[in-house]
């Protein structure tokens, strides 16, 4: 009889441990950042921004996880939803007073996106630029930028519209997540991101 209360109290004792165990290991993959996919820590892109101060990009977020949109200000569809996407998950984290958190439009279109036609792209949409930021450049660094980040953005024809020149791009739809070192481990289609799930990763990786 002795026997046997050993015995169940050995093995109670080895379930609750294996419980103990398994409940560790479901939390830490539950926490465990993305892999990185594109790392920017060692990299310095002097951009400008809607207010056309120079920003050293990703060096000036460092510490910061940023929520990154690839865009051009003319494009009729993609572009819009992708900045819109960005916005709403903005507006969700602040509610949730997450206050570490950037965001940032890059744009592939430097020869059009000024720091003005940003600032009114950003003013037409109700963006407060004090912690979402737009960002363009000198066309081979912003180039150079996209290429690191595997981001493809490729002029169409150009066309002649009531005497005015214009041209789209065919590009890449994308929402990209940085961490606070510079190291890029979330990727999303923009336009139709799952913002419960880019949300979700935002936490992991911050």
């Amino acid at each position: 009889m002795c026997l046997h209360k050993k015995t169940f109290y050995r093995m109670k004792k080895k379930i609750f441990y294996d419980i103990v165990f398994l409940t560790i290991v479901a939390l830490a993959g539950c926490s465990q950042k993305p892999p990185v996919i594109h790392d920017l820590s060692k990299a310095d892109y002097v951009l400008i921004d809607q207010d056309s101060s120079v920003v050293h990009f990703p060096k000036d977020y460092r510490g910061k996880t940023v929520v990154i949109g690839f865009i051009y200000t003319h494009c009729p569809d993609i572009c819009p939803m992708t900045t819109n996407n960005i916005r709403l998950v903005e507006n969700e984290l602040i509610k949730e007073n997450i206050g570490d958190v950037t965001y940032v439009d890059i744009s592939f279109d430097p020869e059009r996106d000024t720091p003005s036609v940003l600032k009114e792209y950003a003013d037409v949409r109700g963006i407060n630029t004090d912690n979402f930021h737009f960002l363009t450049g000198n066309k081979d660094v912003t180039k150079s930028l996209l290429k690191q980040c595997n981001v493809y953005a490729m002029p169409g024809d150009t066309t002649v519209i009531d005497g005015y020149t214009t041209y789209y791009f065919i590009h890449t739809d994308r929402i990209s997540i940085m961490d606070k070192e510079g190291r890029i481990r979330a990727e999303y289609k923009g336009s139709t991101a799952n913002r419960e799930e880019l949300i979700k990763d935002i936490k992991k990786i911050r």
